[in-house]
């Protein structure tokens, strides 16, 4: 995450702060083009680390409103078996709807505007639609657990 967090601040970045080791970062940007700001990283992550994987950004705002419009209702012990997969293209979030045929109920599967929450009860594994979620079907989104949306929501409220 050191060589991460030095690529953005390489890109002009500032208050740069990662999350774990999951290419989680909030920065800070006199620019205010996400699209612009993806393909940017997106491009360095592939040069330098050889990665050609999906780089989304949002505004703190965007982000939080995610967070804020979750309609899935959960305690604690659900944010490790609660999935959110954000896109930059909110075309590519309503193509997820394709996965409800893959949903086995008691889980459940809401598509937003600018994300997709998908719920499994009965753990992320057992879960078809988290597999198709996580695997192919995911390609071009990026998925995080509830727990992580938290702690980088958290990081955006003390900046």
């Amino acid at each position: 995450m050191a060589e991460f967090r030095s690529l953005l601040e390489a890109l002009g970045f500032a208050e740069v702060r990662t999350l774990l080791n999951s290419g989680n970062a909030v920065v800070s940007s006199r620019h205010r083009s996400a699209a612009g700001h993806a393909r940017a990283i997106r491009a360095a992550v592939q040069a330098q680390f050889n990665l050609d994987i999906p780089v989304i950004v949002l505004s703190a705002r965007e982000f939080n409103d995610i967070v804020a419009q979750n309609p899935l209702a959960l305690n604690a012990a659900d944010h490790s078996r609660h999935l959110v997969a954000f896109a930059q293209d909110s075309a590519v979030i309503q193509g997820l709807a394709g996965l409800t045929a893959m949903v086995n109920p008691p889980e459940r599967l809401c598509v937003g505007s600018r994300a997709a929450y998908l719920q499994c009860p009965g753990g992320i594994l057992e879960s078809r639609a988290a597999a198709a979620l996580l695997g192919k079907f995911g390609r071009s989104v990026t998925t995080r657990n509830w727990a992580t949306v938290l702690k980088l929501n958290d990081l955006l409220g003390a900046r």
